[in-house]
Formats: C-alpha cells, structure tokens, sequence
C-alpha cells in the first residue's frame, strides 16, 4: 500500500519521462503550436521557439525536478525541505501552496471540461455520428455540444472521473500504469495520423505554412509568442515536475531526461502540425485560432476525406489521450501534498482534491450554457468579460503559471545553495555546464519570464 511514510520511485528512467512527456503534451501541442508557427513566421518562429525551449523551458524543467528529488514530498514539502537545507526560512513553502494548491486545481477544473471535448469528439467520430450530416451540422457540433449542458457535463463528469480514479490507484498501479499505455499508443497513433494526411491531403501546403521561414513577420511580438508557446508547452510553473522529481531515483540524470522530455515535447508538436494540416489545406479550410479548428473544421475535413472517420476516430482518441496525462499531471502536485500533510490515503487525497476540482470545472462547464451570462469577476478589469471557464483558465495558465516559473527560478538560482544543486544535477563533476544552468535560472529565465507576464496582463 502507498502512504506518505512509504519511499515511491518510479519503475525506470522511461516511464518516468514518458509521465513528464505525457504532462506536457496537451491541447498546446496538438494544435496552439503548428498553428502559431504558420501564422508567425514559420520556419522562422519554430528556430526562434527551440532558442526558447533551450532558454526558458529546459532550465526550469531541470529546477523544479531538482528541487522534488531533493526536498522527496509533495511541492510545498519539498520546497519547505530544500529551503531549510539552504538556511532559509520554511516558508517558502508557501510557494508550493499556492502553486500546488490554488494553480495545478484551477487547471485541473478548466482542463477537465477540455477534456470532456476530447472524449465527445472520440466518441462522436467512432460511432459514425458525423456520417451522413450535412456541413453546416458539422460546423455547428462543437458550439452544440457546449451549448446543451446535460451533455458537457457528462463527458466532463467522465473525463475528471477517470483522473481522479487514475490518481486514486497510485504510482505504479495509476499513473505508471496509464502513462506505459497511452504514451506509446499517442505516438503510434500521431505517426499514423501523419502519414495518413500526407499521402490523402495537401503536405507540400503543410509544410510550406509550418516551415517556409518569413522573417519579416517577426517583431517583439512574435518572440515574445514563440517564448510563451516554449513555458506553457512544456508545462512548468504548477510544480507539476517538482511532485514527479520526489518519485526519481539518484542515479537519474536530471539535465539529461529534462532535455529529452523538453525535445519530445516539441516533437509532438511537429508532428501534431503533419497530422493537422495537410487534411485542412487538402479541403481549402482556412486556418483560424483556438478550438475552432480541432473541434469544428476538422470533423468536416474527415468527414470529406476518404477514410476520414476511420483516422478521425484516431485523431480525437489521441488528443483524448494527449488531455488525459496531462490531467493526471495537474492533479498530481496537489494529491502528493495532502497525502504529506495528513493521514488521509492515496484514494482519498485524490478524491478530496477531485471534489474540489470537480465543483470548479463544474462552474466552468456550465459557463458555456446555464451560467452563460455570469461573469463572477465583472469588477476587476481584466476579467470583465470573462465567464468561470475564462476566468480559471486565465488565474491558472496567464497568471500563476508565469509567476510559478518566475518563483521555482529565482528560489533554485538564489535560495538552494549552488553546492546542492550542483551535487543533485552533475554530482559535483561538470562545474561548466552547471554554471551555464544557473546563468540561465538567475538571470535569462527570470527576465523573460517577467516580460512574458507583462505582456499577458497588458494583452
């Protein structure tokens, strides 16, 4: 039996980076990044996107598995603990409160109503329920879906139900479990689906949108766009990696996995634009930003594509899979903490935290239908127009994930002292490239990631 007084490590090296790859692979992958390259510069932003990953993502992916495997709790124990080692005080702990907390659950309840998209769409193409609709039927399921709320409310009862139930089971039973299934069947499936759409839809197009690198399209804004797209990519800042690094064992080279997940990442990436874009060209649809595209010209681009509902089906099983462990992810950080914290076990700490997460994606699913017209923070001026779904999105992805990453930087470049990280990441053996890491954490990621927060609040 799991309890918090029991020492958890992960079975092996691979699947905890295929838990780490399947945390950051989500929605952002399969469609946010193909679709900002294209209309960014494309070749040109996807060069200016690895200097990011390479810059900004990688240095505070290897801080917070630093700071997990040596505090070995959940974020805020493990902050707490490193912390004190350092001669500081406890309360930094607060920093894994509010991240592990307050953020990784507000993602947790949007997410899940994302989710519940997913696994309706899965659903949807697999039993042929888009066969024989006309095209204006096609077009209008997605704003249907969210529009009928006993609907969304059950794939979304579904979708954080099977989170909550993954997380309940525990480490190897769970998480591990899960991740050994659905990341090698995502790839299969995104390979498949690549190869599907190069050879039935318009590649050269694709590549063309993807590749063609335009640098006069980039400006300080595009920079700053490819540098966000690289942070919220890789999914740092919610202290998610932080809980996963107090499961890694001491002979795993942290810079090194960090690299390869942070390299996985953007691959899917790649790969989700060849999946994604050869279909849309092939049926002259425009590309347009959001859940527009994956949600309503992609069913009618299968639709009218030979063999479409087949590979259709594919397509929203892996993003069904691609949602659900960046879920179990989320839910991950604030699980471990209250299984520290009290003498709760892993199947009720999940279920507490699942409740509360569940109350809040419930307020955000019903923000498309029965709560349409509330905006709970009408008077701060930045959520004025904002409904639930908006307003949980916006605190946990514009707001704390920015500042999470600002906060695990400057606590692992200036508080942890230089030995500890230094012992914990290169065993006291590459003194170079150890100093290259902490340039980049007190420095580079701090200063990028105060401009990224700037330019979101004045968006």
């Amino acid at each position: 039996m799991e309890t918090a007084n029991t020492k958890l490590e992960w079975s092996s090296r691979l699947v905890f980076i295929m838990a780490c790859v399947g945390g950051a692979v989500g929605l952002g992958n399969i469609w946010m990044f193909p679709y900002k390259a294209g209309t960014n510069g494309g070749g040109a932003f996807v060069l200016i996107y690895i200097a990011a990953v390479i810059l900004l993502a990688l240095p505070v992916c290897i801080a917070e598995l630093m700071i997990g495997r040596r505090g070995g709790g959940g974020p805020p124990n493990a902050i707490e603990r490193v912390a004190v080692e350092s001669g500081h005080s406890k309360n930094w702990r607060w920093m894994g409160v509010i991240l592990a907390g307050v953020g990784a659950v507000f993602a947790l309840s949007f997410y899940s109503v994302v989710g519940g998209w997913t696994v309706a769409f899965a659903v949807k193409t697999a039993s042929g329920q888009l066969v024989g609709l006309e095209v204006e039927q096609i077009k209008n399921l997605f704003d249907e879906l969210n529009n009928s709320p006993i609907e969304l409310y059950t794939w979304f009862c579904v979708f954080i139900g099977m989170t909550v139930y993954i997380s309940s089971r525990g480490l190897h039973k769970g998480l591990e479990a899960a991740v050994k299934l659905m990341m090698p069947a995502l790839f299969i499936m995104l390979i498949i689906t690549a190869i599907y759409s190069a050879i039935i839809g318009d590649f050269a197009a694709a590549l063309n949108f993807l590749f063609t690198p335009d640098f006069s399209k980039v400006d300080s804004q595009v920079v700053m766009t490819a540098f966000g797209q690289a942070f919220f990519s890789v999914s740092v800042g919610l202290t998610n990696l932080v809980a996963y690094g107090a499961y890694l064992k001491k002979d795993v080279n942290i810079p090194g996995s960090a690299a390869i997940i942070v390299g996985a990442d953007s691959l899917v990436a790649i790969l989700a634009g060849l999946a994604v874009f050869p279909i849309i060209f092939a049926n002259s649809i425009e590309p347009s930003a959001g859940p527009g595209l994956v949600f309503q010209a992609l069913p009618l681009a299968f639709a009218q594509t030979s063999g479409g509902m087949i590979f259709g089906a594919l397509f929203f099983i892996l993003l069904f899979f691609a949602a659900l462990t960046s879920s179990i992810a989320m839910i991950e950080a604030p699980v471990s903490w209250l299984c520290d914290e009290t003498k709760l076990s892993r199947r009720m700490s999940a279920v507490t935290v699942g409740a509360v997460g569940f109350i809040l994606g419930s307020l955000a699913a019903f923000s498309f239908n029965i709560f349409s017209d509330i905006r709970p923070l009408a008077g701060i001026s930045m959520f004025s127009d904002k409904g639930f779904f908006d307003v949980f999105a916006t605190i946990a992805s514009d707001i704390i994930m920015p500042l999470g990453g600002l906060m695990i930087a400057l606590f692992s470049g200036w508080v942890v002292k230089t030995k500890y990280s230094f012992e914990e990441l290169f065993e006291n053996k590459n003194k170079y490239m150890h100093k290259i890491w902490l340039f980049l954490v007190r420095y580079i990621a701090p200063f990028l990631l105060i401009i990224l927060f700037y330019e979101i609040v004045n968006a």
